[in-house]
């Protein structure tokens, strides 16, 4: 069973039942952007209204959880430092399985950690649906200039981000990605395209479309069920330093996913480092429990200081 399975229950099935459709606003003193000037490149309708759901029964580390959905219209929400500015920022992406955003649990929280380590945070709304994703490694036809909506999404964020770099204060060679489940998926497709996937709009389209660093936590679509490495995720000296995380009992995406993408990012030469640990699941995002596994952020915080993104003194 895979993320938006079983955690929604939790996220799509559970929800409808006792929530009205609504769209989803960032708290007050966060204002949205839309990442596009008109219609979306590659836009296709979507099955119902945009919603935003929160499920207060089945919860995760004892906190409810929200489910965004039918997403046609993108957005980024720039979350700005509460500690002293790094000048570093990341764009986070939820997971869902293309199917939902968990905006909450791996969006929202993961600004909140971040900002106040002094990283400005921009959490990326992007569409879903989105087709042709599904469950199978080998998600789309062989042609890596096939247009898909979430990475046309993450890649204009990261474009909008570098142009208003010296507005919100951020280093334009310190932009990372963070993405968990699905985006993690997603984090490793922006982190090795070497040509956006959409024709030039404005000004800001003359910005690079890749991340200088990554982070991808419990990452789905990397492996085949036979563990062959997705040949849709060209991995090349080029792809930038890169933090994987995954429990081996995670039976949703597999520990295979992230043993996949950091041998092919070994073979490239590129800085990597994994943690894997026995025990935590799939999707628990930034919320603390028992298990070792949940206080990955430390981790990650050492690890961006050692790659020079964050002053290394912070923990």
């Amino acid at each position: 069973m895979k993320l938006w399975l079983i955690v929604p229950c939790l996220l799509i099935a559970c929800t409808r039942v006792h929530a009205q459709p609504t769209v989803w606003q960032p708290e007050a003193g966060h204002t949205q952007i839309a990442l596009w000037p008109g219609t979306p490149p590659g836009f296709t309708p979507m099955p119902g209204p945009e919603y935003a759901r929160t499920d207060d029964k089945s919860l995760i580390a004892g906190k409810s959880v929200t489910a965004v959905s039918n997403v046609s219209q993108p957005t980024m929400t720039v979350y700005s430092p509460t500690a002293n500015n790094t000048g570093a920022a990341v764009v986070v992406f939820p997971g869902g399985g293309f199917e939902i955003l968990a905006i909450d649990f791996e969006g929202t929280e993961v600004c909140d950690w971040l900002t106040a380590k002094g990283v400005t945070c921009v959490l990326l709304k992007y569409r879903v649906p989105s087709v042709p994703y599904n469950w199978k490694c080998d998600c789309r036809p062989h042609n890596l200039e096939v247009s898909v909506p979430a990475l046309q999404d993450a890649q204009r964020a990261l474009r909008l981000l570098r142009s208003h770099a010296a507005e919100w204060h951020v280093d334009p060679h310190k932009i990372g990605v963070l993405g968990f489940s699905a985006g993690g998926y997603l984090v490793a497709e922006v982190s090795t395209r070497k040509r956006p996937s959409y024709p030039p709009l404005d000004a800001a389209d003359k910005e690079s479309s890749r991340p200088d660093f990554a982070l991808a936590l419990y990452p789905g679509h990397l492996s085949t069920d036979h563990e062959a490495f997705n040949h849709n995720v060209p991995v090349s000296r080029e792809t930038p330093p890169t933090f994987l995380l995954q429990a081996e009992d995670d039976r949703v995406d597999g520990v295979d996913q992230s043993l996949a993408y950091y041998t092919a990012l070994k073979k490239a030469d590129v800085p990597v480092e994994m943690h894997l640990y026995a025990h935590g699941g799939h999707a628990f995002g930034l919320r603390p429990t028992s298990e070792p596994i949940t206080r990955w952020p430390a981790l990650a915080e050492t690890w961006m200081g050692s790659i020079g993104m964050i002053p290394s003194t912070q923990r």
